[in-house]
């Protein structure tokens, strides 16, 4: 009993003084912390933790471990939050654009661990030292944000393939293959900005509005206001391909509106697709920005002149192309210099004549429409636009 007494000293201790040794953390928190760990099954653990961490990056722990998902805060290993806690207060002492951020958002969109559901692995150090030095030049957040996002597949040596072994991989499952999905690239993506102290964050689709399919991309935060962004970089912030069918989600809908992921509870849910049960990451509607977006994009490029409006429809074969009973549904991708531009869903055949597929193009260049035929091939429908409105037919035979 002796030889024990000592240990037990110490640990009574450390959990006495754990008040006065977390003097960073602010006093609402602390309330938080003694909650939540009173709920874990190692708090023990995670107060020595909070006790050993710098005054400095205090509040930053404390923020990560009240709002982790109960799983993480039993079971996630304890040197790996340690690192993220670390060299994201770093970023925020050498970054000037990270300096400048309101507190809310470094804590929720710069310095979380994860980014949906993904294995919870050790990217934090391994991207700071890949990306730092490249936009150690930058002057400002748009400077940066460009940097990485146009050199983050070379750097990573990701490329888009759906043969990936799963969707939702981890930084180190993603590169360790070289290759992943919309949804892997999108965590990849949002990673790398946060390495660099740039806010960042997952979003999506469950389904576009014509259930042709999901998509994620990443969403980056500039002087109070996201703009979407892709791993495969957009010719200008949110002016990636996808951004007609965003304009037509639905806002409240689980299925077919677009969310952002949050850290922090908010709610509400975000929902992944590849994991249709889970309620466990916390999601934001912002189907509506998107709307907006897109109207408002359309207004103009309407005013301006600049674009027409291109409709395509699939049909059974060229012989078979006026019945409204002959339409065949297929899903279309449209290019331009073999940069997407556009997606969607043909109509079928019990939809209506009016209701068809339309893009809204700019006059004076090629587009290549491509979908795969009634036997699984890759087919290709190349087109001039000019000035007028034009409809462009495709045939399964």
């Amino acid at each position: 009993m002796r030889k024990e007494a000592p240990f037990f000293l110490l640990l009574a201790g450390l959990i006495c003084s754990f008040s006065a040794c977390t003097s960073g953390i602010s006093t609402d928190y602390k309330r938080q912390l003694e909650t939540v760990l009173n709920q874990s099954s190692r708090a023990d653990s995670l107060r020595l933790l909070l006790h050993k961490t710098p005054h400095d990056e205090q509040e930053a722990m404390a923020y990560l471990i009240v709002w982790m998902p109960q799983e993480d805060r039993d079971t996630m290993n304890l040197d790996l939050l340690k690192e993220n806690v670390a060299y994201a207060c770093r970023v925020r002492s050498e970054f000037s654009w990270t300096k400048a951020l309101p507190d809310s958002i470094f804590l929720n969109e710069v310095l979380p661990y994860a980014v949906v559901d993904e294995t919870r692995d050790s990217w934090r150090q391994d991207f700071y030292n890949r990306f730092a030095p490249r936009v150690a030049k930058c002057t400002d957040i748009r400077a940066a944000i460009d940097t990485i996002n146009r050199i983050i597949p070379e750097v990573v040596g990701v490329e888009y393939n759906t043969l990936r072994e799963k969707t939702n991989q981890s930084p180190a499952e993603s590169i360790r293959q070289g290759m992943a999905s919309c949804t892997g690239l999108s965590i990849l993506l949002v990673d790398a900005f946060r390495s660099v102290g740039i806010p960042a964050r997952f979003a999506g689709t469950a389904a576009w509005h014509d259930n042709r399919g999901n998509h994620s991309w990443t969403e980056v935060w500039i002087d109070g206001t996201w703009f979407s962004t892709e791993y495969y970089q957009p010719p200008v912030l949110d002016k990636a391909w996808f951004m007609a069918d965003a304009g037509k989600s639905v806002s409240g809908d689980h299925t077919h509106g677009i969310y952002a992921v949050s850290f922090r509870p908010t709610g509400d849910w975000f929902p992944m697709a590849w994991n249709e049960e889970a309620r466990s990451v916390h999601g934001i509607d912002v189907s509506q920005r998107y709307r907006d977006i897109y109207t408002e994009s359309t207004q103009i490029l309407t005013k301006q002149g600049t674009h027409t409006n291109v409709t395509f429809m699939m049909f059974r074969d060229k012989r078979h192309s006026s019945d409204s009973g002959d339409r065949v549904e297929a899903n279309v991708d449209v290019f331009c210099n073999d940069v997407q531009v556009g997606g969607g869903r043909t109509a079928g055949p019990l939809q209506d004549m009016n209701d068809a597929l339309s893009f809204l193009l700019e006059k004076g260049h090629p587009y290549t429409f491509a979908y795969e035929n009634s036997r699984g091939e890759k087919t290709t429908v190349e087109v001039l636009v000019g000035n007028d409105p034009m409809t462009v037919e495709g045939y399964m035979q």
